[in-house]
């Protein structure tokens, strides 16, 4: 995400790459594989000489269950990437693999040149810190109501049952 992520010279570079090449695949890696000597996301682009890039497939590599990050001590191991080796060859859409044409990635207004490889995955959770205000709210409230009608199922069984006093005095 740093030397081809930027504007001006560095877009027409971009175009030109996807213009000469066949940028088939965006392979991200998770936050932190080359911690601590850089916190950019790192991105693997895979390019072959078929022609222009028609579309491009990405595939977002997770951490492994139960691991918060990598570290110097502890780096990423070949054998996380089997489920993205075992769907390259075999490639469909799933919740880390998506393709988008390059017309979503490269873009030209007034003459001025936008490619933007940084694609959102479409396929998998929404990420929370995200969402519209709006629509948090909206959860919140939902939730909420779900919690206050718990509680008066709750308050509708207490009122049912004897109270414990009643019991110890029998």
């Amino acid at each position: 995400n740093g030397t081809l992520f930027g504007d001006g010279v560095c877009a027409r570079i971009k175009e030109q790459l996807l213009k000469e090449f066949n940028l088939h695949t965006i392979v991200r890696l998770p936050n932190g594989v080359f911690a601590p000597y850089t916190s950019i996301p790192t991105n693997l682009l895979f390019f072959d000489r078929s022609g222009p890039t028609k579309e491009i497939w990405y595939y977002e590599q997770p951490l492994p269950e139960g691991r918060k990050n990598y570290t110097k001590t502890k780096p990423m191991q070949y054998e996380e990437f089997a489920d993205c080796l075992a769907w390259w060859n075999n490639r469909t859409e799933n919740e880390r693999a998506w393709k988008v044409p390059v017309e979503a990635v490269l873009k030209q207004n007034d003459g001025v040149v936008s490619v933007n490889l940084d694609i959102k995955n479409p396929n998998g959770q929404a990420d929370f810190e995200h969402l519209p205000p709006e629509q948090l709210v909206a959860d919140i409230w939902k939730k909420e109501e779900r919690i206050l009608a718990i509680l008066a199922e709750i308050k509708d069984v207490l009122k049912v049952q004897p109270s414990t006093k009643e019991n110890k005095q029998r």
